[in-house]
């Protein structure tokens, strides 16, 4: 029975990521939401990153291979994930869970710099607040959603929605996967030696 399921788990994730591979309009976006990282990078910009939960792992993940290393040594990458739990339970407690993020955002933020957000959900009320934060203040928003919501749509600069069934947990599997590419991207155009080498 457990091989079964292993299979049918397996089967379900291929097929999210073979409708993601068929899907122009996502790829497109993805292309967008890169070159805008890239000229973020380029004019000494900054980039953020956050999520709740899962995709906040993510987007410590997202952060942490730009900061340090992806495939090779290279120089580091502006890019820093809203984690902190001192910050988070501070405005947690003091203001409300759905300025973590805004607030950080409102301390840190300056125009030229990015945000990149992430929900599974399209609805989480603390993204929506930071991408509106985020545009009062002049950064570019990239969204990975895998629900479509036209409210958080509407703040965005890029808005990758990756759909891919009933459950948070395929759609987080397309979104590492995306976070993955748009680092490789980054790399190709900064240090396009280290792809070089692997020709």
């Amino acid at each position: 029975m457990s091989i079964y399921h292993i299979k049918t788990s397996l089967h379900e994730a291929s097929t999210a990521l073979g409708s993601l591979l068929q899907n122009q309009n996502a790829l497109a976006s993805i292309q967008r939401a890169a070159d805008l990282l890239i000229e973020t990078f380029e004019r000494k910009g900054r980039v953020y990153s956050c999520g709740n939960g899962g995709s906040m792992c993510d987007a410590m993940h997202f952060a942490e291979e730009l900061t340090g290393r992806y495939r090779q040594d290279r120089a580091a990458l502006a890019a820093a994930a809203i984690s902190d739990p001192g910050h988070i339970s501070c405005v947690g407690n003091d203001l409300g869970y759905e300025y973590v993020f805004s607030r950080y955002i409102e301390a840190h933020g300056r125009e030229g710099d990015c945000l990149l957000a992430l929900s599974t959900s399209g609805t989480s009320k603390n993204v929506l607040v930071a991408a509106s934060a985020a545009k009062s203040l002049n950064l570019n928003v990239i969204i990975l959603s895998g629900r479509r919501n036209p409210e958080l749509e509407a703040l965005s600069d890029v808005y990758i929605y990756t759909p891919a069934g009933s459950f948070a947990d395929r759609v987080q599997e397309l979104h590492i996967k995306v976070l993955h590419i748009l680092i490789e991207l980054i790399e190709r155009h900064f240090f396009p030696e280290n792809y070089q080498r692997n020709a």
